[in-house]
């Protein structure tokens, strides 16, 4: 048996971030149901908040739907550059306890706190610390999960929400995720949740009960993934520097388009906000990939990948360009967005943990 050390990690997510500060910006919107982005005729929701979600409304659903769901629903346009001013504001705190904080994005991190600049032996307290300094300090609440591993962590923090948090202790992890319905485990989606579901696999008890082959048979290479996850193996560790995979921008239009002669213009002003976020981040890339939203809302992508890296707006236009006409469109267009990836900054991906471990929990974890 080989004997390792859990780590104690955090995840902390902010409570419908966007709406939030939104919502404490301006305080009449306090207690509304409130989208962020979109609008009652155009476009997609990019945040909503929890008045909102009461009526179902939710990232990434239409404004037209948003709106049936919720007629008295307020949409403000995002204000990206202010949710970065407070996101780093958020971040400073972070690091007042531990170096190890990967962003996942403006809105949540992992921290491992294994080690922790506090000398604090409670990563459960440190999380409460620091959402009750999130609330002093910036003025908005947040949640958190607390576990061994990340992928438990994440969960757990979703447990609770908003404004509250979970720990998961290392003799309850077990017992925790095989009570789980699968479609809560991270990285399951609605598809597969679905295929799951076909397959009778509606619980993480339903998911250990099947064997490693049943699993990579069914899920591909995914089925080693979920073999382990269930059995809280995940030994991914939090990586402060992690890197970018993939750079894009995309635009949606005020009215839906049928010919790809006009959609050049717009094509050619996607390459140029992607060329500007591009050199921002001294990045380039090989794969263009070119994203296209129907406007029955379906979604279509088309990549090539190059033999040398890009940043330039001229060529990932002309490549864009080519991916637009590569096949007759199937309906009039409402988006359409160009990215970027197979980047020059990747590195070697790390060795792989080896196949089947036992572990001994080494770390306590207080309430």
């Amino acid at each position: 048996m080989e004997e390792i050390a859990f780590r104690k990690i955090i995840h902390v997510d902010m409570d419908a971030f966007y709406a939030s500060v939104e919502q404490m910006d301006f305080p009449e919107l306090k207690g509304k149901p409130l989208a962020v982005g979109g609008n009652e005729t155009r476009g997609v929701v990019s945040a909503a908040s929890y008045e909102a979600r009461k009526f179902g409304v939710r990232s990434a659903m239409s404004g037209i739907q948003a709106k049936r769901n919720c007629p008295d629903l307020i949409f403000v346009p995002p204000r990206f550059d202010r949710y970065k001013e407070i996101s780093k504001k958020i971040r400073k705190i972070f690091y007042d306890y531990t170096d190890l904080v990967e962003p996942l994005s403006l809105d949540e991190a992992y921290l491992d706190v294994t080690v922790n600049k506090k000398n604090n032996p409670s990563a459960s307290l440190i999380a409460e610390e620091i959402r009750t300094r999130i609330f002093n300090e910036v003025g908005l609440t947040a949640s958190a999960g607390i576990s061994v591993n990340k992928f438990v962590a994440k969960i757990a923090s979703d447990y609770n929400k908003p404004n509250g948090q979970k720990t998961v202790n290392p003799d309850e992890v077990i017992d925790f995720l095989e009570k789980l319905d699968v479609k809560k485990f991270y990285g399951v989606g609605k598809v597969t949740a679905e295929k799951m579901y076909q397959l009778g696999i509606f619980t993480g008890l339903d998911l250990k009960q099947k064997t490693l082959e049943y699993l990579e048979k069914n899920f591909g290479n995914s089925g080693k993934h979920y073999f382990q996850i269930v059995r809280g193996i995940h030994n991914s560790a939090v990586k402060p520097n992690r890197k970018i995979k993939s750079i894009g921008a995309e635009r949606t239009f005020n009215e839906n388009l049928s010919s790809e002669i006009y959609m050049e213009d717009r094509l050619f002003n996607i390459a140029s906000e992607l060329e500007r976020r591009l050199h921002k981040s001294k990045i380039s890339g090989k794969t263009i990939t070119l994203k296209i939203k129907y406007s029955d809302f379906s979604l279509q992508t088309r990549s090539k990948t190059l033999q040398y890296f890009i940043a330039d707006k001229d060529l990932i236009f002309d490549v864009a360009k080519d991916l637009l006409y590569q096949e007759r469109l199937k309906n009039s267009v409402r988006l359409l967005g160009i990215s970027v990836n197979n980047l020059n900054n990747e590195e070697k991906k790390e060795k792989e943990m080896p196949k089947s471990i036992s572990v001994q929990l080494k770390f306590e974890f207080k309430e």
